[in-house]
């Protein structure tokens, strides 16, 4: 079965979502994307013990952190799921894209495309 996701979504494999960490999310943004969602295992059953934890913490101190500067906070999510629900993955990313489209481009982009200027 393959699935289908919109293809703005750009996939990046980690071996845990621990190693996901502040500066990698907010390089993200900076390199222009519009939003970022970390897929992470079900919590409890990470295979690297807490990994997934670590990130969930990481993602809401990057929410804050975006809301300072007066960024909207659900431009970066977090969502756990098994390797089985692939299905799911692409209903997030759906879910993710409309949200991303709804608040519109990102104003770091426009802050750094000024600069280039």
């Amino acid at each position: 079965m393959r699935l289908s996701y919109p293809t703005n979504i750009k996939v990046v494999k980690v071996p845990c979502t621990g190693r996901v960490d502040v500066l990698t999310i907010l390089k993200a943004f900076e390199a222009g994307v519009d939003g970022v969602y970390v897929a992470g295992c079900l919590e409890g059953e990470c295979h690297f013990l807490k990994g997934n934890l670590r990130a969930r913490k990481r993602v809401n101190y990057v929410k804050q952190l975006l809301q300072e500067v007066g960024i909207e906070p659900e431009r970066v999510e977090m969502y756990n799921l098994s390797s089985a629900q692939g299905q799911r993955f692409a209903q997030i990313a759906e879910e993710m894209t409309e949200k991303i489209r709804t608040l519109g481009p990102s104003p770091i982009k426009k802050r750094t495309d000024a600069f280039k200027a």
